[in-house]
């Protein structure tokens, strides 16, 4: 064993240098699946998948990769945050699909439906105190730290929780928007999310449901004849529709932001990707243009992942047991 990673470290070490690709799969090391110790918070709901026991050769191997790059940008997901009690939508067994028949809002549906808008944000309304609640984890402040050091070139995190904004970071692109932001489809006006629930409260003095559970989004789960005297407000400067500060499913992030986070791509020199299964296209074309580019990538993640073929090193475990013995040299 100590053999074989010498000579995957010396190839490494090579590609850091020239970014020029490897076989990917000489770096994808394997590990007997076990359930690993939990990093989470003490009375945090556990949404973490069972993942296996990460080895030390893998985390030498990422500790290298990290200490090579002077520019790194990093592309985090749900699998970042499931540690802080935020289910995402995939992982087996505890993941949003998994544990329920329940989908999210389609951009399309809120846009035409105001009986769909109704029921989404009496449900928003209802998981709000919760959602709200949730705090950065070990590795949203890691990163954090990372940038502090001035290793950190550039955060990308598909996620809407405001986790990191919550950590600190200051280099960060929330790339599917933030719910804890509310945009006016009129005249496109944006306001506070915590404003909007007292307006909720001052319309609805009377109106109570009970929450069965808290999605991604901070959806939570009502029938219709809960819903049905729920009162939603209208933009203060227009009297338009309001909508969360996000991209729903079958909608498209703003040109612009893309383009902004393609710029800050060619800028770096390394990439990591940390709790995504980059399933979703606005996410995985940048791992299409970093090896495009010929930039080294690194996935830290539980289970596999869209841009695995992509990827010259593949670490399975938790994001914060993981990070927190990597070091910013």
């Amino acid at each position: 064993m100590h053999s074989h990673y010498s000579k995957v470290k010396l190839y490494l070490s090579s590609l850091l240098k020239n970014k020029m690709r490897l076989p990917w799969q000489i770096l994808f090391l394997h590990t007997a699946p076990v359930r690993s110790s939990s990093s989470t918070s003490a009375g945090v709901v556990n949404f973490v998948p069972v993942c296996s026991s990460t080895d030390s050769t893998s985390r030498e191997l990422l500790q290298d990769f990290v200490s090579r790059s002077a520019r790194l940008f990093v592309i985090t997901g749900a699998g970042l945050s499931t540690e802080s009690g935020i289910p995402d939508y995939r992982s087996e067994g505890v993941g949003l699909y998994a544990r329920t028949d329940r989908r999210p809002m389609q951009h399309a549906e809120f846009v035409r439906s105001a009986k769909s808008r109704q029921r989404y944000w009496a449900r928003n309304f209802v998981g709000w105190p919760q959602f709200s609640s949730h705090q950065p984890n070990s590795a949203h402040r890691i990163l954090q730290r990372w940038e502090e050091r001035g290793k950190l070139h550039w955060v990308v995190t598909q996620n809407v929780d405001a986790l990191h904004s919550k950590a600190g970071q200051k280099r960060l692109t929330e790339l599917h928007g933030c719910v804890h932001r509310v945009m006016c489809l009129g005249c496109g006006a944006i306001s506070a999310r915590e404003a909007l629930q007292k307006r909720f409260l001052a319309l609805n003095p009377e109106w109570s449901a009970q929450a069965g559970g808290v999605a991604p989004d901070g959806d939570v789960f009502l029938d219709d004849e809960q819903v049905l005297h729920f009162r939603v407000p209208s933009c203060e400067d227009c009297g338009g529709t309001l909508k969360p500060e996000v991209t729903f499913f079958g909608d498209t992030v703003n040109k612009a932001t893309v383009q902004f986070v393609h710029d800050r791509l060619a800028e770096s020199d390394a990439v990591l990707v940390v709790g995504s299964s980059l399933q979703v296209y606005s996410g995985y074309r940048f791992l299409l243009a970093a090896s495009d580019r010929k930039i080294p990538v690194a996935i830290l993640n539980i289970g596999s992942t869209r841009a695995d073929h992509l990827a010259q090193l593949k670490v399975s475990g938790r994001c914060g047991e993981v990070l927190s013995v990597i070091q910013p040299l």
